[in-house]
C-alpha cells in the first residue's frame, strides 16, 4: 500500500502566507502541513509516498529534503497546477496508481489512527473516509450515504439529503485502482476535465455502486483553506507527539 498525496496547488485563500510559497509547506505549531501528513502515514509504517508538487515545488522539495534522510518518499512534478484543478494531479499520478494505494489531499491533517482505521476497514474496491457534523455549509464536500454505501458526493448536494462529509481521503485496493484509472482516462479527453476535481470521478464510481464509505467520527482531523481552519488545526495538533522523519525523498518531474 503506498499513498499519494495531492499537493500541487498555491492555496489562495491563505494569502498572503502562500504568496511566494504553496499551501503544503504552511507551518502548524513548528512543522509544515506536508511534514505533519508524512509523519502520520510514518506511525502506521506506510513508507511508499508519492507527492504531487506543482507551485512551488522546489520550495516544496527543499523542505523534504531538509527532514528526510533516503529512502522512498518521491514527488511527481505536475505542470499544469496554473491551469488546472486536482483532476489533472490525478493523472500525471496514475502511474504511481496501478495498485493499491490511499490518495490524500494535500490540504488534510488526520491523526494516525484515521489511517489505521481505514486500512483495516473492510476490503472494497474504493473506500472513502467520511465523518459526520450537525452543520453542513457550501464549502464543505458533502456526502450521501446508505448504511455505508456512497450514493452521491459534492458540494452542491440537496442538504435535506446530506448525512456526512469527505475528509480528504480515499483507499483503493483490489479492482480499485483500475476502476478509477480507467474512469479518469475517460474523462481527461473531455475539455471540462481542466476544471473539475477528482471527486467528480468517485462520484461518478459511486453511482455505479463501486464506493463503500468508513466513518471516523471522533477521531482528530483538519482540512486547512484559511486562517481560521490554521487555528483550529493548532488547537487540534497540540495533543500529537513529534516524530522524526527518516526516510527520503527522491524529486522527479
Amino acid at each position: 500500500m503506498k499513498a499519494v498525496i495531492l499537493s500541487a496547488g498555491q492555496g489562495k485563500r491563505l494569502l498572503p502566507l502562500t504568496t511566494d510559497r504553496p499551501k503544503c509547506t504552511v507551518t502548524i505549531n513548528g512543522r509544515s502541513i506536508l511534514e505533519w501528513q508524512v509523519q502520520e502515514l510514518l506511525r502506521v509504517g506506510m513508507d511508499s509516498i508519492h507527492v504531487v508538487v506543482g507551485f512551488g515545488a522546489d520550495k516544496v522539495e527543499t523542505l523534504l529534503a531538509k527532514q528526510v534522510e533516503a529512502r522512498s518518499i518521491h514527488t511527481i512534478y505536475n505542470p499544469f497546477f496554473a491551469l488546472a484543478d486536482n483532476l489533472i494531479s490525478c493523472w500525471v499520478a496514475r502511474n504511481e496508481m496501478t495498485q493499491d494505494f490511499v490518495l490524500i489531499n494535500g490540504d488534510t491533517l488526520f491523526e494516525s489512527a484515521v489511517l489505521a482505521g481505514l486500512l483495516q476497514a473492510p476490503s472494497a474496491p474504493i473506500t472513502l473516509v467520511t465523518d459526520e457534523k450537525s452543520h453542513y455549509d457550501a464549502d464543505d464536500m458533502k456526502v450521501i450515504v446508505r448504511d455505508t454505501q456512497l450514493v452521491r458526493i459534492g458540494k452542491t448536494l440537496p442538504i435535506g439529503e446530506v448525512n456526512g462529509e469527505s475528509i480528504g481521503m480515499i483507499r483503493f485496493q483490489d479492482e480499485g485502482p483500475r476502476l478509477f484509472c480507467s474512469t479518469l482516462d475517460q474523462r481527461i479527453r473531455k475539455p471540462e476535465a481542466l476544471n473539475q476535481w477528482y471527486l467528480s470521478l468517485i462520484d461518478e464510481l459511486a453511482q455505479q455502486g463501486h464506493v463503500s464509505t468508513f466513518s471516523i467520527k471522533g477521531l482528530i482531523w483538519a482540512e486547512i483553506d484559511n486562517p481560521s481552519d490554521l487555528e483550529q488545526a493548532e488547537r487540534l495538533l497540540k495533543r500529537r507527539e513529534p516524530l522524526s522523519i527518516s526516510p527520503s525523498i527522491s524529486p522527479r518531474g
